[in-house]
């Protein structure tokens, strides 16, 4: 069983937290199984932007899989926000975490596909 998206996004706030990284919840989604999208920003005007791997790609459906979302490490993060806009108005009930971390890291663990 899937833990509902919205106590996995307050967990994955705290885990961002207890690594001295600043992460919200920059918009609230469904609770219980909103997709969420993950935007690492860079503090340089780019972003990595994280989101959840197509169904079927890893074979399980207890565990979050997750890809870069526009094809490269970093995107303008004007970009990333018009794709997240895009997101919004097919899927209303998506959540978006923002990170700010100049080294970009993820705290996805290996949980990041290559798709």
């Amino acid at each position: 069983m899937r833990i509902k998206a919205e106590l996995w996004a307050k967990a994955y706030i705290r885990r961002c937290s207890s690594n001295g990284v600043p992460a919200v919840i920059a918009r609230r989604g469904q609770s219980d199984g909103g997709a969420i999208f993950i935007k690492i920003n860079a503090l340089n005007g780019n972003v990595a932007l994280y989101g959840p791997a197509p169904a079927g790609l890893d074979g399980s459906s207890d565990n979050r899989l997750w890809i870069l979302c526009m094809g490269g490490d970093t995107v303008a993060e004007a970009d990333a926000d018009s794709y997240l806009l895009r997101q919004s108005e097919f899927d209303p009930d998506i959540w978006i975490i923002e990170v700010e971390d100049r080294e970009r890291r993820h705290f996805l663990g290996d949980c990041v596909s290559d798709f």
